[in-house]
């Protein structure tokens, strides 16, 4: 008996060769259509079995094997393509053929993955020979063997082998479609199942396959990618001047590191850059480096994009380049606090190149890790540990932090716990007792770090398109800015609900933004819940009513226009605290003074903000600030009587244009004017007891004033309510301690243009 019949002969006698009957109730497939007359005839290989091409061959093998139970691959060839004869011998073997080999690497420092292998050795193949009778090319079966040394798999379970997921050339330019519509994969996978209207998970390939095919996209020539975006950043700072950009080259001529900024991302820093997040939890698998991100959020509450970088590792060496590129496109001006991951790395390099800048960790981070490091450790009392974790966080007091900290150390025993004694080390960098004595804009709140992961999602989404990279992301930002601008323009064609009616809060609502009112607001409701103590001149206790102890400590020297709170809101937030409104409401405080309102969260153009922060003189922000509390007063008084109204634009008028014949500045007053265009002022609804008095906008000054007749107010119980004065008036002279019943420049009605002050 020859070898290759022995080789048969040993398939059979181990009971795993396929009957007549078996091979009768085979499944035709599209995919087998070239081994339909094969098949016809018989599904094992034999000796001496011809093929047409090596093609033939392996399909026909891969579908004995799928029947079988196991995957086969290429293995050892005789020849080489173009080369004398070419090819004369293909073998293909099981796909557990063989053993691993350890990959040597020429990077010395390079680590490898000691990733597992189905490798066993398996002595299962079919040998194929190229025989040329009469000059006819054909590929004779010489040898083969289909003893294996492993379990094989059922129907059910070898379908999921990788050589039986195949992806069509259609659904491929289907997927690489949806990923440039920035799809996930397994929104690709749905989508595709209800188009070809198989059941779920019934796809001949799997989620794995896709990304895997996604990758092998972005594979391709990523070095040439990488230094495409050097071309491609040049391209943009010849379209734009104010696009910068900086990058390095190592050794090997590869793109090390690289970091850019756009124009308007620039102009929102100068205004916005008080409070920063640099996110580099992220890559971007098209050029395989590092994503740094640096985020803010404007006075509407809304994400703002300042800078981009790509950096091929993450070490202290990377994280320094990516600080001095974002401060020289920053002009070196550095943030006052900064948010970022929980990284060693970036810690020692912001201390070094920001010194001055206060870091904190995002304890969003850090609380993803407790699971890894607790919840075994603690068992049933992980849940009740971990809330009593949050509660010392959101703590106002450092020392109640720290005897609250020994206390929960001590009932779970966890004094030996690395993870504890780090935290605890590190307690200065992400506790907020810790923290609000500095400005973090809101940024550590939760609703902003879902913010922020929304915002990164979409520079992930970008990454689907190597060779426009840049130009996505150009477009992600410009999409936001449009949608900040839209959304603002919402909210200021909006009347503004005022929550509690107090003076107070009608006086912030002429200046603050939408978003910072309502943050206003909230301390603002909750303030007449708190009792005001004076324990000593110009210092209170302020506490919650159902306490009788403790509560937070409020100086306040109205003659200085001080005053602060022990909670630190203001400092952490820029929004005064409810401690604060509550001393102020109860010493017949009716308007808060205006360093207290931040011009970060006024509703000022960007460009206004930007003017009144770069101009030399050290207090034209104050007379401006002194202009817009006149015009809002002026607004509120005016309205009262048509007699009023008429006075008021009459003299307004006089007031322009004596103003327009006064020599321009030359750089951006312009700019000043512009912008109220767009950031027109708004007297927002006051509720009182009776009726909502309606609001009204006034655009540009510079426009023709038509302001209409005001609404029509009903009658009630027979009193007409259209001549009700308001009891509230915003001071005048805009100086703290009293309101308009007894300013001294609201005694006379008559107020002439001198008193005035700028007519």
């Amino acid at each position: 008996m020859s070898d290759g019949a022995s080789l048969v002969l040993e398939s059979s006698e181990n009971g795993t060769d396929l009957s007549q009957d078996d091979i009768g109730t085979v499944e035709e497939t599209p995919e087998e259509t070239i081994l339909s007359r094969q098949t016809s005839v018989n599904l094992v290989p034999f000796i001496g079995q011809r093929f047409v091409s090596q093609e033939a061959a392996y399909e026909f093998y891969c579908s004995f094997a799928k029947q079988f139970g196991f995957s086969i691959r290429r293995h050892r060839t005789r020849g080489k393509d173009g080369v004398g004869r070419g090819v004369t011998r293909r073998d293909f073997t099981c796909h557990r053929g063989g053993f691993p080999q350890n990959k040597h690497s020429e990077d010395v420092g390079k680590v490898q993955r000691n990733r597992k292998s189905s490798r066993c050795g398996c002595q299962a193949y079919l040998r194929i020979v190229k025989r040329a009778d009469f000059d006819v090319p054909e590929w004779r079966v010489t040898g083969f063997r289909n003893i294996h040394n492993h379990e094989l798999l059922k129907s059910n379970e070898v379908r999921l082998l990788p050589s039986y997921c195949p992806i069509s050339p259609d659904d491929k330019s289907r997927i690489c479609m949806f990923a440039k519509a920035g799809m996930s994969v397994r929104q690709m996978l749905r989508l595709m199942e209800l188009e070809k209207g198989i059941k779920l998970g019934c796809l001949p390939f799997t989620e794995i396959d896709v990304r895997n095919l996604l990758q092998s996209f972005r594979n391709v020539d990523k070095d040439n990618d990488a230094i495409d975006m050097i071309a491609m950043c040049k391209r943009l700072k010849d379209e734009n001047h104010n696009f910068k950009y900086d990058f390095k080259i190592d050794n090997n001529n590869r793109l090390e590191y690289i970091a850019w900024s756009y124009g308007s991302s620039i102009q929102s820093y100068e205004v916005f850059g008080d409070a920063v997040v640099f996110d580099t939890t992220y890559r971007v698998e098209a050029y395989d480096m590092l994503l740094g991100i640096w985020l803010g959020v404007d006075n509407n509450g809304m994400i703002c994009c300042f800078s981009c970088a790509l950096l091929r590792d993450g070490n202290m060496p990377s994280f320094s380049w990516a600080l001095k590129a974002f401060l020289s496109f920053m002009k070196g001006k550095a943030p006052q606090t900064i948010l970022t991951d929980h990284n060693m790395w970036l810690k020692e390099a912001i201390a070094v190149e920001m010194p001055e800048t206060k870091h904190a960790f995002c304890i969003w981070h850090i609380l993803s890790k407790f699971s890894d490091w607790f919840s075994l450790l603690l068992g049933s009392q992980y849940d009740e540990w971990k809330a009593e974790f949050h509660r010392l966080y959101n703590l106002e007091m450092v020392e109640d932090f720290e005897e609250g900290w020994r206390q929960m150390v001590d009932n779970y025993g966890l004094h030996a716990n690395k993870h504890i004694i780090s935290l605890y080390s590190l307690r200065t960098f992400w506790a907020l007792p810790f923290l609000r004595i500095y400005f973090f804009a809101g940024l550590t709140s939760t609703s902003q770090t879902e913010s922020v992961n929304v915002f990164i999602q979409r520079f992930l989404s970008a990454q689907s398109q190597p060779e426009r990279f840049l130009e996505q992301v150009a477009d992600i930002v410009d999409f936001n800015d449009r949608a900040g601008a839209k959304q603002k323009m919402q909210r200021k064609t909006q009347k503004v609900c005022l929550k509690t009616g107090s003076p107070i809060e009608s006086h912030a609502a002429t200046i603050l933004t939408p978003y910072a009112l309502s943050k206003l607001q909230e301390e603002l409701v909750s303030a007449p819940q708190y009792a005001s103590l004076m324990v000593d001149e110009g210092s209170f206790q302020v506490r919650h009513h159902s306490q009788t102890d403790g509560g937070c400590k409020v100086l306040w020297l109205p003659c200085q226009e001080h005053i602060s709170c022990s909670c630190h809101l203001f400092e952490f937030s820029g929004i005064l605290c409810k401690h604060v409104l509550r001393v102020m409401s109860t010493n017949n405080c009716f308007h808060i003074p205006d360093q207290y309102l931040p011009l970060r969260w006024r509703s000022i153009g960007l460009s206004s903000l930007n003017h009144f922060q770069g101009a030399s003189s050290t207090d034209q922000p104050e007379r401006i600030q002194f202009l817009e509390s006149l015009v809002s007063t002026l607004l509120m008084e005016s309205v009262e009587t048509d007699e009023r109204l008429d006075v008021a634009c009459d003299q307004v008028s006089v007031v322009i244009s004596r103003i327009k014949t006064l020599p321009r500045s030359s750089h951006g007053v312009n700019d000043i004017a512009f912008s109220y265009a767009s950031d027109s002022l708004i007297l927002p609804e006051v509720e009182d007891t009776d009726e909502m008095i309606n609001g009204f906008t006034i655009a540009n000054p510079h426009d023709s004033m038509g302001l209409g007749k005001l609404k029509e107010r009903r009658v009630r119980d027979g009193v007409d309510l259209t001549r009700k004065r308001r009891q509230f008036s915003a001071p005048l002279c805009v100086q703290y301690g009293h309101d308009g019943s007894d300013c001294s420049m609201m005694a006379d009605d008559n107020i002439s243009e001198d008193a005035l002050g700028y007519m």
